[in-house]
């Protein structure tokens, strides 16, 4: 029983070691940015991608920012764990940097790659984000954009939720617990 025990946190760490070695390559500081907002290639591509979809129409016209996370990382074994980097938007242009943090514990196997975004409806909402140490509720929840699935979610307490899949082989689209950060660019 201790080896099984011993095994899954070894693997874990294995997992979560390799995946943060991953995401630390990419900076979006270091990134060319698109001169017109600011933000890295990466963003815009995921922006892109979220701007697509028909119903996510009126959430970029009416919030007040919006956080995007091009590639989130999550891996499980019993733990689990999910990390990203991104880039917050506001007006506009790129305002800072975001990075998103989660783990969690109980039956998951597997790992999956996605992007998120996150819509916060006014600048009090946005204030709140940006301000210090952010974490969804435990009941929070994101909605899973398909192709060919409508995308229906509403505000909760200001906040608007939507991941798209990369691959992988874990489904869960639970976001509570996660944790954010926010550092500003500063603005040369």
């Amino acid at each position: 029983m201790n080896l099984i025990r011993n095994f899954k946190i070894f693997l874990f760490f294995l997992i979560f070691l390799s995946s943060n070695i991953i995401l630390a390559q990419w900076d979006p500081s270091d990134e060319n940015r698109d001169p017109e907002i600011g933000v890295t290639k990466k963003t815009l591509l995921a922006i892109e991608k979220f701007k697509e979809i028909p119903e996510l129409e009126d959430y970029f016209a009416e919030a007040d920012s919006y956080a995007v996370f091009p590639r989130v990382v999550k891996a499980g074994f019993g733990i689990g764990g999910s990390r990203g980097k991104g880039e917050m938007v506001q007006n506009n242009y790129v305002i800072g940097s975001v990075s998103l943090t989660h783990f969690s514990a109980g039956i998951q196997l597997g790992g999956q790659s996605f992007s998120q975004i996150i819509f916060f409806r006014n600048k009090i909402d946005t204030d709140r984000f940006i301000q210090g140490n952010f974490e969804f509720s435990a009941r929070a929840s994101a909605v899973l954009i398909e192709k060919g699935v409508s995308a229906e979610s509403t505000y909760n307490d200001g906040i608007a939720v939507f991941t798209s899949t990369n691959g992988g082989l874990m489904y869960e689209a639970s976001i509570g617990g996660q944790k954010f950060k926010f550092k500003r660019y500063q603005i040369k």
